[in-house]
C-alpha cells in the first residue's frame, strides 16, 4: 500500500518521495487512518518501526489542511509532542523538519541543557507545532510563554519511559493547562498494565493499535549471552571488539560512572570511543552522536535514560554490559539494532549475580537466550591489579562449549531488508523549519 491511498498532503507525499520511502510500515498503516480520522490512539509497537512517522504524518496533514495561521499576530501551538529526553525531542524535531519541509509550518523544540534563549524567541514569535521535554516546558509555560488556546493535537511519545521517569506529575500538570477539547496520541515500545491505566487519566476511548506482541524484541536481532566473571567484563570487551564485524557498537551501560570507566579502558585499547548520559552537556551528547554517526567513533557508551532516543542507521552490535534489571529496557536496548528490517546482533554479558535476572527476561520474552563463549579468551584469569575491591577473587566460569538454554531457546535469526516506511530522522539543534 503506498503512501498515496492515505490521502496525505502532496507537498507531504513529496517530502516522503524525497526521502526515498514508497510504503508505510506495519505501525504507519494501522495508526495513520485513526489518527486521520479524528481518534485518540495508544500505538504500541517494537522500536525502529516508524513509529516517530506514524504520528508525524498525519498531524502535519492536519495541521496543513486545518485552519491556517493568522496573517498577522504570532502563531499559537496547535500541536504539542512530549519526549521524555532531549535526543529524542531532537530527533522528532529532525522528522517534523524533514516531513513538513515543503509545507508554510513553523515548529520549535525546547528542552533543558541549552540556553532558552532561542527557545523564548521562537516561541514569542510563534509556532504551529511544539516538541518539548517536560522540565523545560512547565518552566517556560510558568512564565506564560506558551499560548495553547488554539491547540488540537497532544502526543505522549515513548510514554512508558516518561511515567516511569517520574514525570506523571509534570505531565499531569501540562495536561491540565491544555483544552479538553484535543486529539490525543500515547505511542510506545511497551506499554505495563499499570501504566495503561494511567492512560485512562489523558485519553478519551482510544483506538488501540498493537504491532506484534509487546514482549518481543525484533525478530531480526540475534540475541546472545555471554556468562562472565563480574572482574572479567572490561577484557572480555575489547576481546570482542577485535572482531571486524563489530564495527558500529552501542554499549549499554546502568550507571554513569561505569560509562565512564568503560569509555577510558577501550580508548586505552585503542578503540575510538563516545560517551552519552546525563552528566554531559548537550553540546558533548550531540557530539557524541555525531561522531558515532559519521564513524569518528566505532563504540558509542551509553546510560538507558540517555540512549532515549538514539536512532542510528547501521548499528551492527548493542551490548548489554551491565545486564538490565527490567525486561521493557533489554527490549528497548536490543531495538537499537536490527532496525527497519535489517540484521543485528545483541550481547549480554551476564554474571552470576544476574541469573536471577536473566531467568525473569526469558519468562517475559517468552523463549531461551542462546549461551555462547568467546574463543581465545581466558575466562579464569583473575582481576587485574588496582581493580575495584568487588571486582576480585571472582569464582570464574569454567571453560567450555558454547551451548544453547537448557529449554531450547535459540537466537532469532532473518536477512537484511530493504527499508520500507519511515524512520526516525537523526537528532538535530534547528530550534525551527518553515517554507
Amino acid at each position: 500500500m503506498p503512501f498515496r491511498t492515505f490521502g496525505l498532503d502532496a507537498k507531504i507525499l513529496r517530502a516522503v518521495q524525497e526521502a526515498g520511502y514508497t510504503e508505510p510500515t506495519p505501525i504507519q498503516s494501522a495508526a495513520i487512518p485513526h489518527i486521520l480520522a479524528g481518534h485518540d490512539l495508544i500505538g504500541i509497537a517494537q522500536t525502529g518501526t516508524g513509529k516517530t512517522a506514524a504520528f508525524v504524518l498525519p498531524i502535519l496533514a492536519k495541521l496543513a489542511g486545518g485552519s491556517p495561521s493568522p496573517s498577522s499576530g504570532p502563531r499559537s501551538i496547535r500541536a504539542l509532542i512530549v519526549a521524555p529526553t532531549r535526543e529524542l525531542a531532537a530527533q522528532i524535531e529532525e522528522n517534523v523538519r524533514g516531513y513538513g519541509k515543503h509545507l508554510p509550518l513553523r515548529a520549535a523544540t525546547i528542552y533543558g541543557g541549552v540556553s532558552e534563549r532561542p527557545q523564548v524567541e521562537a516561541l514569542r514569535t510563534g509556532v504551529d507545532l511544539l516538541v518539548a521535554t517536560p522540565g523545560r516546558l512547565l518552566d517556560l509555560m510558568g512564565r506564560r510563554l506558551c499560548d495553547f488556546s488554539r491547540l488540537t493535537f497532544l502526543v505522549l511519545d515513548e510514554a512508558e519511559r516518561m511515567l516511569d521517569m517520574g514525570f506523571l506529575p509534570d505531565i499531569r500538570r501540562i495536561v491540565k493547562a491544555l483544552p479538553q477539547r484535543r486529539q490525543t496520541l500515547l505511542f510506545s515500545a511497551t506499554l505495563s498494565p499499570d501504566i495503561e491505566a494511567v492512560t485512562r487519566e489523558f485519553l478519551r476511548t482510544p483506538k488501540i493499535v498493537q504491532i506484534g506482541r509487546r514482549a518481543n524484541p525484533a525478530e531480526t536481532v540475534t540475541q546472545l549471552v555471554y556468562e562472565v566473571p563480574k572482574h572479567l567484563k572490561p577484557a572480555l570487551l575489547v576481546h570482542l571488539l577485535r572482531e571486524p564485524n563489530l564495527n558500529m557498537v552501542l554499549v549499554f551501560s546502568r550507571m554513569k560512572h561505569s560509562a565512564d570507566r568503560i569509555a577510558r579502558s577501550l580508548e586505552a585499547s585503542g578503540v575510538r570511543t563516545a560517551t552519552l548520559h546525563s552528566n554531559r552537556s548537550q553540546n558533548q551528547r550531540l557530539r557524541a552522536l555525531k561522531d558515532f554517526k559519521s564513524g569518528a567513533v566505532r563504540v558509542l557508551v551509553a546510560t538507558d535514560i540517555a540512549a532515549r532516543g538514539i536512532d542510528v542507521d547501521g548499528i551492527s552490535h548493542v551490548v548489554n554490559y551491565d545486564f538490565p534489571m527490567h525486561p521493557e529496557d533489554y527490549v528497548h536496548r536490543i531495538g537499537r539494532t536490527g532496525r527497519a528490517h535489517a540484521v543485528g546482533d545483541a550481547i549480554s554479558f551476564v554474571t552470576p549475580e544476574d541469573h536471577s535476572t536473566l531467568r525473569s527476561l526469558e519468562r517475559f520474552i517468552g523463549r531461551g537466550i542462546v549461551r555462547k563463549r568467546a574463543e581465545g579468551f581466558n575466562y579464569t584469569a583473575g582481576a587485574p591489579a588496582g581493580a575495584p575491591r568487588g571486582q576480585r577473587e571472582r569464582p570464574a566460569i569454567p571453560a567450555q562449549a558454547a551451548h544453547a538454554h537448557p529449554q531450547g531457546g535459540r537466537p532469532n535469526s532473518g536477512g537484511s531488508g530493504r527499508r520500507q516506511g519511515f524512520r526516525s530522522g537523526s537528532a538535530g539543534r534547528g530550534n525551527r523549519w518553515q517554507r
